[in-house]
């Protein structure tokens, strides 16, 4: 008998729900075949059959959330007796039975959501997370939350303390809504949560502001128009926007490097590598997958990561290698025709570009002259603890004239 379980992925990842059964119980398998579709907080992944056999039994239903090590199912070697679930536990061994019934040690599993580190320091203190009071507004326990409420746990004995640590009321998650008009609950996924968690924590972890700027597109308009066709031709992938800003925002974080930082204590980090995210919207929700050293390509590599990135993550083929890390990140609300927005930092990262959709507008060239011209609004958010307003907005300048002059990049590129 073979046993499925869920495969270690990233050391940040303890749970995963399992989104679809690809086989059915009964079902032949073959060796490296897709079983199970499943979803983690960063990207949905199949897990692959280690073994050929049947598929005899599935211990986990879709919509389950099981850790990493957890037996999902069970494959049957081929000639392999088929034993039912009473007969398989007639054969266990009686020291095994005792193990099972031996009284486990308190421990902290809780359908209570915790980020890994607090989970792990939990476990080590032998906290119950019920206990443990967040500053999170969507209720996620930090490691942070674990250190305050162990001192609080080491006094538990002290009636004072138990007030101030009341048990929350149960939520009745069936609870009808005061009125009899129509409404349907819709349990939020893994990433989903993990999307919401993130950005709250970003909004309350950092001093986020925002500058904006406008850039004339008609040079990156008329480039494209002119080599368009050539570069398509030579490269197989069209020349789009993203490259130019791309480059663009490569060179002004080389100029301006706390843009390309984070904050990890009282240390600032300043990090010598380009490895910029790309913001994609997919069925499932944001995704952030990484051009890796995008310093070291030129326009056609870039176009090419870019679109290979994007089919992966919405054909849901995105591993984990291609969300992790990142230093700076750029958005493009312009796809769905957002004008102006304020984007939110990818922590720990400390900026994010937001592009918009370009807008054909009458421009002042001089004193007496008008014309319309293709402008695009952008904006750069960026955590004030160790960036000074002057540098952003200097930063976004540098962004404009580079955009405003494609040629240079190219020259440069």
């Amino acid at each position: 008998m073979i046993e499925v379980k869920v495969p270690e992925l990233a050391e940040s990842i303890t749970e995963v729900t399992i989104v679809r059964w690809l086989k059915e119980a009964g079902d032949q398998v073959e060796q490296g075949e897709e079983l199970v579709e499943i979803e983690t907080d960063k990207v949905n992944m199949e897990i692959h059959a280690e073994g050929s056999g049947q598929l005899a039994e599935i211990l986990q239903p879709a919509g389950s959330t099981v850790r990493v090590g957890d037996v999902i199912a069970t494959l049957q070697n081929q000639g392999e007796a088929s034993l039912s679930s009473s007969e398989k536990k007639a054969t266990e061994s009686p020291v095994v039975e005792a193990q099972v019934q031996q009284p486990s040690q308190p421990t902290v599993e809780s359908s209570v959501v915790a980020s890994p580190a607090a989970r792990r320091l939990a476990r080590e203190q032998q906290i119950p997370l019920e206990r443990v009071k967040g500053l999170d507004p969507l209720g996620r326990i930090y490691k942070e939350d674990v250190k305050a409420g162990n001192k609080l746990h080491e006094t538990r004995e002290n009636p004072v303390i138990e007030k101030q640590l009341p048990s929350s009321p149960p939520v009745d998650n069936n609870a009808q809504a005061p009125s009899d008009r129509p409404i349907e609950r819709i349990r939020m996924t893994k990433r989903r949560q993990t999307i919401a968690n993130r950005l709250v924590f970003a909004q309350h972890s950092a001093a986020m502001l925002t500058t904006f700027n406008e850039v004339d597109m008609n040079e990156i308009l008329k480039l494209r128009k002119r080599r368009g066709e050539a570069f398509l031709k030579e490269h197989d992938v069209k020349l789009g926007f993203m490259s130019f800003f791309t480059k663009a925002v490569v060179r002004a974080l080389k100029e301006f490097p706390y843009v390309n930082a984070e904050i990890q204590g009282d240390e600032i980090i300043l990090k010598k590598y380009y490895d910029i995210g790309i913001a994609v919207s997919t069925e499932e929700g944001l995704v952030v997958p990484v051009v890796r050293n995008a310093d070291r390509l030129n326009f056609a590599e870039i176009e090419e990561k870019i679109k290979e990135l994007a089919v992966k993550a919405r054909s849901k083929k995105l591993q984990l290698s291609d969300l992790q890390g990142g230093t700076f990140t750029i958005t493009n609300g312009g796809t769905f025709g957002s004008l102006l927005s304020t984007p939110i930092i990818n922590a720990p990262q400390v900026g994010i570009l937001g592009m918009h959709t370009i807008q054909w507008r009458p421009v002042a060239l001089d004193e007496e002259r008008m014309e319309n011209r293709p402008m695009m609004y952008v904006a750069l958010s960026y955590d004030h603890r160790i960036i000074d307003g002057k540098d952003a907005v200097s930063f976004l300048v540098k962004i404009k004239e580079l955009l405003e002059d494609p040629e240079v990049l190219l020259l440069n590129g």
